[in-house]
């Protein structure tokens, strides 16, 4: 599961990045309308889809003279079992120390 994590929490670590996924959840969209928000070039905005796209979480398609970008599901599934995996963890260790704190109480 870890293999693209590292890769995946980098691109989502950058605004913009992570509000063109936030954009690709809703539906696919050309690069040109993801980058119409942008007060950017389009080659530097590029560079931003190139990052997301080598770390698996969104995929283009060219159709012609038109690139559209996707959410990659599979790997916002994966990002999704690794925070629930996490939250599991936290959960447990959460209601230890409650009933921890409860017993010190009651002493």
């Amino acid at each position: 599961m870890g293999n693209y994590l590292h890769t995946q929490f980098h691109a989502l670590a950058d605004p913009t990045r992570l509000a063109v996924v936030e954009r690709l959840l809703k539906a696919p969209a050309s690069v040109s309308e993801l980058a119409e928000p942008y007060d950017m070039a389009l080659p530097a905005f590029t560079k931003h889809l190139g990052v997301l796209e080598r770390s698996g979480l969104i995929t283009s398609e060219k159709t012609g003279r038109v690139r559209t970008c996707s959410i990659n599901p599979a790997a916002m599934s994966q990002i999704e079992r690794w925070f629930s995996d996490r939250r599991a963890l936290w959960d447990t260790r959460l209601d230890n120390l409650a009933a921890f704190v409860d017993d010190q109480r009651k002493k």
